[in-house]
């Protein structure tokens, strides 16, 4: 195998797929990434995986010599990373013991002893019937409730997202026990088989990949002319995987097994109390006053008061301090003093992403629902936390 290529494409794909792989490998040549050469085609392909995850991407390079090899990921992007810009020449002697490859550049020569193909798991092949989705959709999906899910592994199903696909639209969900994330998008994206229609669960980890990847190449077209924002992704599901194509990119996840929470009826039909005030200005506040907080007490409470159409905070950490602020606020229904985790709610109010939200509730001790005012439909159901007298 001989190639040259330059060091920001090599080193810009080499730092997107090492994300997959592991940190603990179960087998030698996990720690690896595969490296493959096509002079046909005149492309540079590397691939990881950690049998769970795997992420393949391509760039184009002048091949001179067909080849393919794995070379420990770690060493090989820490000393891509910092060789200095223009091009890298990488070739590997076949037949040479051990097998190791030499990368050339304007500033030096390294050796990197690598180890052949024949043990590197290959990426499940996934077919069956192709959906196409929007990258923006996608994107604001991912967004608006990656953040929901549950890190704990003992909770298997709720450490992922649940996705549900239709014709023209996806919807998005995310819980962890205590809080849910809803969002329902437009997928502008015609082609496709018309009538299918799935629903999946998908490790957060994996989905925070392609949100990574897709944002990165968001960035790229917005940078060339004749790049589309709009290029849809392919996904194809079958068998317990998963698998998300765009560009030269594809990422492959298995599927999280168990039946997902019916989160949907979880969501309170009518509401006794509204209140409607600027997002930034709540946020603003109540990451202030968090500062108060610790651990045994990591509550922010709520006084929605109706004569006044205003909204207090207050934070009272025993041996730290207090804090109290005071907004405006379009209330209606009566006053009502509620709590909630601190945490919980920056993290919704992040997400939500518009100037004005509404918080709808009925009782202190019943599902909260925060939404936005605009184009994005989302829903954040928060549970109160019971105040102490």
């Amino acid at each position: 195998m001989k190639l040259v290529c330059t060091q920001s494409d090599l080193s810009t794909n080499l730092a997107l797929v090492s994300r997959a792989v592991p940190s603990r490998p179960t087998h030698p040549v996990l720690a690896n990434v595969l490296l493959i050469a096509n002079e046909e085609i005149g492309q540079v392909s590397l691939t990881a995986f950690d049998l769970s995850l795997g992420i393949r991407t391509s760039f184009p390079a002048e091949i001179e010599t067909d080849g393919e090899i794995t070379l420990p990921a770690k060493l090989l992007n820490d000393i891509i990373s910092r060789l200095p810009e223009g091009e890298i020449m990488l070739d590997d002697e076949a037949g040479e013991t051990p097998m190791a490859a030499t990368i050339t550049s304007a500033s030096g020569r390294y050796q990197v002893r690598g180890m052949g193909v024949e043990e590197f798991p290959e990426l499940p092949v996934v077919d069956g019937v192709a959906i196409y989705l929007s990258a923006e959709a996608l994107i604001e999906g991912l967004r608006g409730s990656l953040f929901a899910t549950s890190a704990d592994e003992t909770k298997q199903v709720l450490t992922g997202l649940h996705l549900t696909f239709q014709q023209d639209s996806l919807e998005f969900a995310a819980t962890d026990g205590h809080r849910l994330a809803v969002v329902q998008v437009k997928n502008e994206i015609a082609d496709g088989d018309e009538s299918v229609a799935l629903e999946v669960t998908v490790p957060a980890k994996a989905l925070r990949e392609l949100e990574r990847m897709l944002g990165m190449r968001m960035v790229q077209a917005k940078g060339t002319a004749s790049a589309p924002l709009s290029e849809p992704v392919e996904l194809h599901f079958n068998q317990g995987q998963v698998v998300f194509s765009f560009s030269n990119q594809r990422l492959t996840s298995r599927t999280l097994e168990g039946q997902y929470p019916a989160y949907r009826q979880l969501i309170p039909r009518q509401f006794e109390r509204q209140i409607t005030l600027e997002r930034r200005l709540l946020l603003s506040a109540v990451e202030r006053i968090a500062v108060l907080a610790d651990q045994k007490n990591n509550i922010v409470k709520f006084s929605i008061d109706n004569i006044n159409q205003e909204l207090a905070l207050s934070v009272d950490a025993q041996d730290v301090g207090s804090g109290r602020e005071l907004m405006p606020a379009q209330v209606s229904g009566e006053s009502i003093d509620i709590a909630f985790n601190i945490k919980y709610l920056i993290d919704g109010l992040k997400a939500l992403q518009s100037s004005e939200i509404q918080i709808q509730l009925n009782t202190a001790t019943t599902p909260v629902i925060l939404t936005p005012l605009g184009s994005l439909k989302m829903t954040y159901l928060i549970m109160p936390v019971q105040i102490r007298s």
